[in-house]
């Protein structure tokens, strides 16, 4: 499943920094704005302990973990909504993405400009918060302006999306995101072919200095109090820290590196697991000679559908499958003990996939 991060944030807050440290791909990083063009995108490894302990007791030929893409999208600055620095071109980047990073500068260091002259992460987020917002104002208007006919001579569909799409631009008009109205279904369906950029999911991400790494400081906890209400999470991590990480050639010396930090895990790990998360993915696995492999579906998927993910094929063809839950399988050890054990079930269409379910399809086409 090909599901899109997009990376927002003002100029020279360390996102470029951040995607590098996330991604292969090598975006430019720069002291001065608009030091990417265009969107770069990195084809992440999802961290999931799980796979490699299959992988113990499977020793197949090859691992292949599950992966998301992150987008790197150019600095935003005040009147990108209107077209200025680049503004039109990031803002149709973010909404082909299904969920946003947001990096905000939570560090001092007089070395690195800012493109508003000093460190304030609250207004830097009003900023960019103001630009979507004024875009999906935009949005909204001119679905209003399709259906108005259709509304005035009284066509039942037209007037509900009418109302739902009235609730949402004075949500918007009062400097709000729409992720925090109060919306029914019925509103969300009639704004799900705009696409509103302040609809999607998003995390915010505290980019602070070494010092800061474990404790935060009082950047973070103004973030963490502006947010709030938008039950959005916050993650803290030092971009020039996970930099030098992503330098150290071997698994162990970056263990070590952590250590000595005293981080359990890196950064980048703990952004890349929120995430999937942030997305509603979940992971099921295949286990055999050949390979390992971790799958990415949809929290609430069917077998049938998780199925698809592998192959069309699969899912039209579907008849059953053979399911061992991940904690099964770790304390049999094998497919084979799981089985004598009673652990391997048969399950049928309507049976919703578990989290780190480990899995056979039978199917027939």
């Amino acid at each position: 499943m090909a599901l899109q991060c997009g990376i927002v944030g003002l100029p020279n807050v360390g996102k470029s920094t951040l995607f590098n440290c996330l991604s292969n791909a090598k975006a430019q990083a720069a002291n001065f704005p608009f030091c990417t063009i265009d969107p770069n995108v990195g084809v992440i490894t999802v961290p999931d302990e799980r796979i490699n302990k299959l992988a113990e007791f499977v020793k197949p030929n090859r691992i292949v973990p599950t992966t998301i893409e992150i987008v790197d999208i150019a600095g935003l600055v005040k009147g990108a909504s209107k077209g200025e620095g680049l503004g039109n071109q990031f803002l149709g980047n973010i909404r082909e993405t299904n969920a946003i990073i947001h990096v905000l500068r939570c560090f001092e260091n007089e070395n690195i400009i800012h493109v508003d002259g000093s460190v304030n992460p609250i207004r830097d987020k009003d900023v960019i918060d103001t630009e979507l917002q004024l875009k999906d104002i935009e949005s909204v208007e001119k679905k209003l302006l399709r259906i108005a006919r259709a509304a005035k001579t009284g066509d039942k569909d037209a007037v509900k999306a009418e109302q739902s799409l009235n609730k949402f631009k004075a949500h918007l008009e009062d400097g709000n995101n729409a992720r925090t109205l109060d919306a029914t279904e019925e509103d969300l369906k009639h704004v799900e072919d705009i696409f509103l950029l302040t609809l999607k999911p998003v995390m915010y991400v505290c980019n602070v200095d070494e010092a800061s790494v474990n404790t935060g400081n009082k950047y973070v906890e103004q973030v963490k109090e502006a947010v709030k209400i938008e039950n959005a999470e916050v993650i803290v991590i030092s971009a020039a820290i996970e930099a030098d990480i992503a330098q150290l050639e071997s698994y162990e010396d970056r263990q070590a590196f952590l250590q000595d930090l005293g981080l359990s895990e890196s950064g980048v790990a703990k952004l890349i697991k929120s995430a999937y998360k942030m997305l509603n993915l979940i992971t099921y696995f295949t286990a055999g000679v050949q390979e390992v492999r971790a799958w990415t579906i949809e929290k609430g998927f069917k077998a049938p559908q998780a199925a698809g993910v592998i192959h069309s094929d699969f899912e039209r063809g579907f008849i059953k499958a053979e399911v061992i839950h991940y904690d099964d399988y770790l304390k049999y050890g094998s497919e084979a003990a799981c089985r004598d054990a009673g652990k391997l079930s048969m399950e049928g269409k309507e049976y919703i996939v578990w989290d780190g379910d480990v899995m056979h399809f039978k199917f027939n086409v």
